[in-house]
């Protein structure tokens, strides 16, 4: 299992567009056969923060959601809407 944590920072004034970006890549990401959990979540203190935790079955499941051209686009876009170059990740290793 690959467990994974993306986070970035939506620019004042681009909050709808992220989540509406956020809710048609979640959306294409949960039907991937390989995907575990995908879950965004907002700082509840700070809404413009992005969170999502990401499991997937294997690296093979991972190599087919960071090559899917949906992916590449989302990420593209996202660039437009946020205060970091790209999403940070942190790998996860459970306990």
């Amino acid at each position: 299992m690959l467990t994974l944590f993306a986070e970035f920072t939506a620019l004042p004034g681009h909050e709808e567009q992220v989540a509406d970006l956020m809710a048609g890549l979640t959306e294409k990401v949960r039907q991937e056969p390989g995907n575990v959990q995908f879950l965004p979540f907002n700082r509840e203190d700070f809404p413009r923060r992005w969170f999502v935790f990401e499991q997937y079955l294997d690296e093979d499941a991972f190599h087919t959601h960071i090559t899917a051209e949906y992916g590449r686009e989302f990420n593209a876009a996202l660039g437009e809407h946020i205060v970091e170059s790209g999403s940070e990740l942190t790998w996860l290793i459970q306990a």
